[in-house]
């Protein structure tokens, strides 16, 4: 019997690079899971990422993520690749 368990990264944004940031790594691939953490630790918005999606399908996540940027300077961006 396999175990999965959880593979993230964690990686400190300011907030003007938040959305370029967050785009580079779903390009590069094998992205479940973007979480975005406010400097307190706090989680503002979490992102389920399936393999079929790119392109148009993703415009709804960079807009949330362009909104958040106006919250606050740094943030936590955390990046599951296999729960």
């Amino acid at each position: 019997m396999a175990i999965d368990m959880k593979v993230s990264e964690e990686y400190k944004v300011r907030g003007e690079h938040l959305v370029e940031r967050a785009k580079e790594l779903v390009h590069a691939g094998n992205v479940r899971r973007l979480i975005v953490k406010s400097e307190q630790g706090q989680t503002l918005i979490e992102i389920p990422l399936t393999m079929g999606i790119v392109g148009a399908m993703m415009l709804p996540v960079w807009v949330a993520l362009g909104a958040i940027v106006a919250l606050a300077n740094n943030y936590t961006l955390e990046v599951v690749t296999r729960e």
